[in-house]
């Protein structure tokens, strides 16, 4: 993977990233009044596939989401202040007219479809999108939400009729605070290939998930990607302070280009967020 690319992943990633912090700190200081799902620890695997998928590919999916979603949004081309003014609960001029709030962002520039609130519902929906539309598609779910039924079934039907589909599962290995080895013994990637799809698992590291771009839309195909969720699954907090955070990885894996950016993005976003929490 050459160094160019992936400070071009790393760029999406600190976008994301701070967009994160704000959302944190808003939220704190009770400025955000709604529930949030943060996707801070999570951000690499957007960021890597946008950066695939639409900069490189030139493609633009269907593409669908559950509730951790900001870091999707942002990386394939939300608008940052739409999403911004969305969680600060503005009606008129939000990504979903405030009718979404941080889990259900829709927004038709970008082909993002808002999801309904029960869970995985997105996956049998977004199958039903490619069916009809022969489009590629990018559905995104958690682990937790990969074991509702209706999940399954569906994975089974998109293998059946070969659709250009990408499942990724965002395996933080929590359904809140459960973990998966108390919820089950199976792995996704072992049940898509039992659907005779392709199916993987892999870390949120963007050397490995580059690996599988050729197979992008060529036919189904399930990626069960192993990430960390920095902050609680609802809210602003913190289970713990020592799990790892790609984020940090990257960073001191790119040096002072890294650095660079990261001090860019936290000023460009920082600004952001203050210009519209003074139209308040």
């Amino acid at each position: 993977m050459n160094k160019k690319l992936r400070i071009k992943i790393f760029e999406k990633a600190a976008l994301c990233r701070h967009f994160e912090m704000n959302a944190y700190k808003y939220y704190s200081q009770k400025k955000i009044t709604i529930p949030i799902y943060l996707s801070a620890g999570q951000e690499f695997i957007s960021a890597t596939l946008a950066t695939i998928i639409k900069d490189l590919k030139k493609i633009k999916p269907l593409i669908f989401v559950q509730h951790r979603c900001h870091s999707t949004y942002l990386s394939f081309g939300g608008d940052i202040n739409q999403l911004i003014i969305e969680l600060l609960g503005n009606i008129k001029f939000s990504t979903t007219r405030g009718m979404g709030g941080s889990a259900s962002l829709f927004s038709k520039e970008i082909n993002m479809y808002g999801h309904d609130g029960h869970m995985g519902t997105q996956v049998p929906i977004g199958i039903g999108a490619s069916f009809t539309s022969k489009k590629p598609t990018i559905i995104f779910m958690g682990d937790a939400s990969a074991e509702e039924d209706y999940v399954l079934g569906a994975l089974g039907w998109a293998s059946t009729k070969k659709l250009p589909v990408l499942f990724i599962v965002e395996d933080n290995n929590l359904s809140i605070l459960t973990k998966k080895k108390i919820r089950r013994n199976w792995d996704m990637h072992d049940v898509a290939r039992s659907f005779k799809m392709r199916g993987y698992d892999l870390k949120d590291n963007p050397e490995e998930i580059i690996n599988f771009q050729k197979y992008f839309f060529k036919e189904p195909m399930l990626l069960n990607i192993n990430t960390n969720r920095l902050f609680w699954h609802s809210g602003a907090g913190k289970d713990s302070d020592e799990v790892f955070d790609r984020y940090e990885s990257e960073k001191k894996i790119l040096g002072n280009v890294a650095e660079e950016l990261d001090k860019k993005l936290e000023n460009k976003i920082k600004t952001k967020w203050e210009k519209q929490l003074e139209k308040l």
